[in-house]
């Protein structure tokens, strides 16, 4: 299954789907070409090579602004390929095929390479060579969305402050994510949604935070649905 939804002309496949047009296109192809954490770093190297990993069109109505890849995506080039996406896809009530179905929604975190781990063996926090380069470009190129999920502290301050809705943006990502429903309608178009990393690591705060699961999860289903029809 990830070999067929990750196979090397996925892009052409797109292209001729009308998906991407070319200026995208080649735009994408220098992010995945990207090396500046390793040769023109803003702080320490990136210790391992890189590998950019996002998936976006011309098409997709539904944004997923993640964070970054983990050490699952870095070896296989798929994003979200790990109980995390697992975890999410349930969150969106949406399937394999649909999630990765790059004309319908695209998946760009705010640092495209895995930036290693700390001493306690967790993720750091993404890249900002990322952010620097390439995100206000891409972002200039890509569709306005219908839906914008921002999963995580870094993906809620870009994305909120990029849209001008600094004012939705609390003290912490819990509190971000407690007001969800002044962020969702704070404009129709793009509907947003502060999420929380799907990580097991964040398994305590959903238990702590109920009304997400009873609360949250129903609405942003129901727009991600929506959206999805739109977009046939």
């Amino acid at each position: 299954m990830t070999d067929q939804l990750e196979r090397p002309n996925l892009e052409a496949e797109l292209e001729e789907r009308g998906a991407v047009d070319p200026p995208l296109a080649d735009l994408l192809a220098d992010i995945r070409a990207c090396r500046r954490c390793v040769e023109a770093p803003l702080g320490r190297p990136m210790p391992h090579e890189p590998r950019p990993v996002l998936r976006a069109s011309s098409t997709a109505r539904i944004l997923i602004a993640s964070q970054a890849p983990g050490t699952k995506v870095h070896l296989t080039g798929l994003t979200f390929h790990d109980a995390s996406g697992d975890r999410l896809r349930q969150w969106m009530g949406v399937s394999r095929a649909v999630f990765y179905d790059t004309a319908q929604i695209a998946i760009v975190p705010m640092g495209f390479c895995f930036p290693g781990q700390d001493a306690n063996g967790g993720d750091l926090p993404p890249r900002r060579e990322c952010r620097a380069t390439w995100h206000d470009r891409l972002f200039a190129a890509l569709p306005a969305f219908d839906l914008i999920l921002a999963i995580g502290r870094p993906a809620q301050l870009y994305h909120l402050k990029r849209l001008g809705r600094e004012a939705q943006i609390g003290d912490s990502l819990t509190q971000t994510v407690a007001n969800w429903r002044q962020v969702r309608a704070a404009a129709e178009r793009p509907r947003v949604y502060a999420l929380p990393h799907p990580s097991w690591r964040n398994t305590g705060w959903l238990k702590r935070n109920p009304w997400f699961e009873q609360d949250l999860l129903p609405e942003l289903r129901a727009d991600i649905a929506q959206a999805l029809a739109r977009s046939g």
